[in-house]
């Protein structure tokens, strides 16, 4: 028996153990050189006949950098874009165009980042973005052109918009006026708060880069997605401040060396949505605009508006670049050096601001020599010295990409080497371009930052736990058909971990598995009555509500924007009177049933109750509901004011007065209240069920498991969309007819796992992280706490994991529950035959409740173990895959953000969730 009890906690705690390993491995913490980087010599001086140190004179020396927040390429150069005027720069060759390749994850905070130091974002980046403390994501350390403009004598920096910048960059700024928009609602507002400061800060001479971040487009995306009719007058807005300011450039004399750049930090999918690798998500625009641009266009004149490149993606307008080549780009053309953990690439359509070839020479060798450091550190057992190869054969296939680079760079060496008189400027251009180009491919596809043994000991250890946790289960005979199902999912789920286009659309495998599953209980369960539980069978009500559920929302990429029941007319506008029905029938149907709850406490706490059935007495259900009611309303009115202020298209079919009233609430205060009055209501229920308890002898009916089932309801309602609030009457009734069902244990667990994972889909979640929803994560929380906003941003996500979780421990609960304790019940018997055979049945009861507590536990037991198992094999699956197809090529823009979703699972709900929050369900459910 101990080594049954001992071998799941081993079990158990093996899991997180090979998460964080198999993470360290797979996501490498990328060490940044500090300090600026500085101008360093060169060599070959005596070939190019350069003076040592000296660099070639910059053409600009002011920079106006232009953020639009998911600027998509399309909207800059489609012909259905609203921004005119850029198009009529690019017409005249006084702006350069070009999409910019974001590289996953297309998220603000890592996009910022690859945009300021050249750098390639990690994935790391994604936890930061989420945990933007001052500590955790500045970049105040690291080298960037910011910090290069700045330590130029008299260099000053301005900043107005999205406040990411005053978080990556503390203190750097003069001047500076940060925009945090909570509520993606505010189209305007956040932007009008931005360009209110532009006409100002035209007139200033002081600064050396003005940045500006845009955040209303990307709020319109998220809102209504790419085609809404807002986005194009958003366009022209932003076309508006552009000629504002270009027209300033033009006019004044002091900004007359000024570069303007505007770009987008990612793009938006179909969806609105970003933060995965779709080509809409990766393909911001890139516009470099000046007067002086003329110079190095008047051999290539372009049209635009356009269409994308013939051969190129559905978003590949002009030339495509990294994002990352902006930084060595801005370096050569504002005359400072390049960051030092840069992995861009100098844009070759400004050599020609440098007339000679020597120039240029110089300019982009400054460029490769600072590659080649970071290529040096990577591959330290390669020889990377300024000479050349001793003979070809060192550089034949098949060579490592450090050798391959080092042959590169010999190639470099060779050109450089040789006199003026063998050697033309283009052919040393030509290598160099050779060299950075592939050594940014290479570097920028971190294959060789795995750590293999870290890799291989984290998938061991998982599979240790799987084996553990086979060892702790009972005899797997007799073969079930939930046993058979539950190991079926397993197999399915495993094998299907190692496809991409799966993982994307995870939610389809789910949608059907649940369907069979119930379709499998339908069969299972009428055999004897087909025909007349034909209709109204509970599992064909499963089956029912389960449509209408995978409906909802419309997740995964393949189809992210497609048609579901959330995004249809039916909760817009004037109907949206249709989804606060919903809604409020959702909390009053959690009212009712909690007022039962407490209207049994009152009875027990009241001395004088001492009937069972006290909580039916009128006055106690009366002052149950007046006491649940004021709590009810409240996170309906909070809910209400929340909406109106985040997706106020959602409340148009409200009383406005009404609205208007609830928009002047405090937030804050309001949710705050209905998390106290959540907890006051569980501590009150706690303490009269246990004074309850002590006047009953035997098992509990399990009223205590009930109120906190419902109480947690009301709370993960709270921390829900609104649209999605409705779920949740569909979901109470499938709990209903599942407990109308005679199921095992095995087959309440294999059901618990199905519907965690379907509801989680369900609320429109997936395994892309632009899925992962913020607007809960700061329910309550004034100021900026890691802690809260990491776990409310967790139960917002999975709210609907947790309600199934909870409610297969009532399940199980149920299995082994009395209807009612007649322990204490007292019968009024007319003669002593009757009170003798109610005497036999309480001592028959008594012994059948016995035994069934016995298996109480047991059932409890094989539940933990097998959710145990199936985290383990979920885990050790995604672990596999993600080093098996470690250079596949969606490795980081699949299997990355699906690890980060299986730590989540496999640590934060398996242990929150199935052991915690299941637990305490359970052992309140006997009492």
């Amino acid at each position: 028996m101990a080594t049954q009890t001992l071998l799941p906690i081993v079990a158990n705690l093996l899991i997180p153990v090979a998460i964080l390993i198999f993470a360290t491995g797979f996501f490498p913490y990328k060490p940044f050189m500090p300090g600026l980087a500085e101008y360093e010599k060169l060599g070959w001086e005596d070939v190019m006949e350069w003076r040592e140190g000296s660099v070639p004179e910059a053409p600009f020396d002011k920079l106006v950098f232009m953020v639009v927040d998911a600027l998509r390429s399309d909207f800059v150069y489609g012909e259905e874009s609203g921004m005119e005027f850029v198009q009529s720069l690019v017409r005249e060759g006084t702006a350069l165009p070009f999409t910019a390749h974001a590289a996953s994850p297309t998220i603000t905070m890592p996009k910022v980042k690859a945009i300021t130091t050249g750098s390639i974002p990690s994935f790391l980046d994604v936890i930061l973005n989420f945990a933007e403390s001052d500590t955790t994501s500045t970049l105040a350390t690291q080298d960037t052109w910011l910090a290069q403009l700045r330590s130029k004598e008299g260099g000053k920096l301005v900043m107005y918009g999205d406040d990411t910048w005053l978080k990556l960059f503390p203190e750097f700024f003069e001047r500076a006026d940060g925009t945090s928009s909570f509520f993606v609602s505010d189209f305007t507002e956040v932007d009008n708060n931005v360009t209110r400061h532009v006409p100002g800060e035209m007139l200033n001479s002081d600064w050396s880069a003005m940045i500006m971040h845009y955040l209303g487009l990307d709020h319109i995306g998220h809102k209504a997605g790419p085609k809404s009719p807002n986005m194009i007058p958003k366009q022209k807005e932003m076309d508006g401040i552009v000629k504002d300011i270009y027209s300033a450039i033009a006019n004044e004399d002091h900004l007359s060396n000024t570069l303007f750049v505007l770009c987008g930090d990612h793009g938006m999918n179909e969806g609105g949505n970003h933060g995965g690798s779709a080509a809409g998500e990766t393909s911001p625009a890139l516009v470099f605009m000046s007067p002086k641009l003329k110079d190095v266009t008047q051999r290539t004149k372009k049209t635009s508006p356009t269409k994308p490149k013939e051969g190129g993606g559905e978003f590949e307008y002009y030339r495509m670049v990294e994002q990352s080549d902006i930084a060595p780009t801005l370096a050569g053309l504002l005359g400072f050096p390049v960051p030092r953990n840069n992995l861009g690439v100098f844009i070759k359509e400004f050599l020609d601001f440098w007339p000679t070839g020597a120039d240029r020479v110089r300019l982009l060798l400054r460029n490769a020599r600072q590659m080649k450091r970071i290529v040096e550190a990577t591959y330290p057992s390669v020889d990377f010295r300024d000479k050349s190869p001793r003979s070809g054969k060192e550089c034949e296939p098949p060579l490592s990409d450090g050798q391959d680079l080092a042959c590169k760079w010999h190639g470099v060496v060779d050109v450089m080497s040789s006199s003026n008189n063998h050697i033309k400027p283009e052919w040393r251009i030509e290598q160099l371009y050779w060299f950075m180009n592939a050594a940014q491919e290479k570097m920028s596809s971190t294959a060789s930052n795995y750590d293999v043994p870290r890799l291989i000991t984290g998938t061991a250890i998982a599979f240790v736990s799987v084996i553990l946790t086979c060892l702790s289960l009972p005899s797997l005979r007799p073969i079930t058909p939930a046993g058979v199902s539950y190991a079926l999912i397993l197999i399915l789920y495993s094998i299907l971990m190692f496809a991409s286009s799966y993982v994307e659309e995870e939610h389809n495998f789910w949608y059907w598995a649940a369907a069979g599953w119930f379709f499998y209980l339908f069969i299972a369960e009428s055999r004897k009555e087909w025909r007349s539980k034909f209709i109204f069978h509970p599992a064909i009500m499963l089956l029912v509500t389960h449509r209408v559920i995978r409906r909802w929302n419309q997740t995964g990429q393949k189809y992210a924007g497609a048609d579901d029941i959330v995004h249809s007319g039916i909760f817009h506008g004037s109907n949206s009177f249709i989804l606060w029905a919903l809604v409020g029938a959702t909390y009053m149907d959690i009212a009712v049933r909690l007022s039962k709850h407490v209207a049994r406490s009152i009875a027990v706490l009241d001395k004088g109750s001492n009937s069972e059935d006290n909580e039916a007495v009128d006055a106690n259900r009366f002052m149950g509901l007046v006491a649940v009611l004021p709590l009810g309303a409240t996170a309906f009115v909070f809910k209400l004011a929340f909406t109106a202020r985040d997706a106020p298209e959602l409340t148009y079919g409200i009383n406005q007065g009404l609205i208007r009233w609830v928009e002047d609430l405090s937030l804050v205060d309001v949710v705050r209240m209905v998390f106290l009055g959540t907890a006051l209501s569980a501590v009150w229920i706690t303490i009269s069920e246990w004074k309850r308890r002590k006047n009953r002898r035997g098992e509990g009916s399990g009223d205590l498991a009930l109120a906190l089932f419902d109480l947690l309801t009301l709370f993960l309602v709270t921390q829900t969309k609104a649209q999605n609030i409705p779920l949740y009457l569909l979901f109470r009734f499938q709990l209903f007819f599942l407990s109308l069902l005679d199921l095992s244990p095995t087959a309440i667990t294999t059901t618990s796992i199905l519907l965690t994972q379907t509801s989680f889909f369900a609320l429109g979640n997936s395994n892309a992280i632009s899925s992962i929803d913020l607007s809960n994560a700061y329910n309550g929380v004034s100021g900026y706490n890691v802690l809260a906003v990491g776990l409310l941003l967790f139960l917002s996500n999975w709210a609907g994991p947790l309600y199934f979780t909870a409610a297969s421990s009532l399940l199980l609960s149920s299995l082994t529950r009395p209807r009612r304790n007649i322990a204490i019940q007292e019968v009024d018997s007319r003669d002593w035959i009757q009170k003798e055979r109610e005497h036999l049945e309480k001592m028959a009861l008594s012994e059948e409740e016995g035994r069934k507590r016995r298996e109480s536990g047991e059932a409890w037991q094989r539940h933990v173990a097998l959710c145990t198992l199936w985290t383990g094999v979920a885990t050790g699956s995604v672990m596999v895959a993600c080093t098996v197809l470690r250079t596949h090529l969606f490795i980081w823009t699949v299997f990355s953000p699906k690890y980060l979703f299986a730590m989540a699972w496999g640590i934060a709900f398996h242990f929150g969730g199935t052991l915690g929050l299941g637990s305490v369900v359970w052992r309140a459910g006997r009492w």
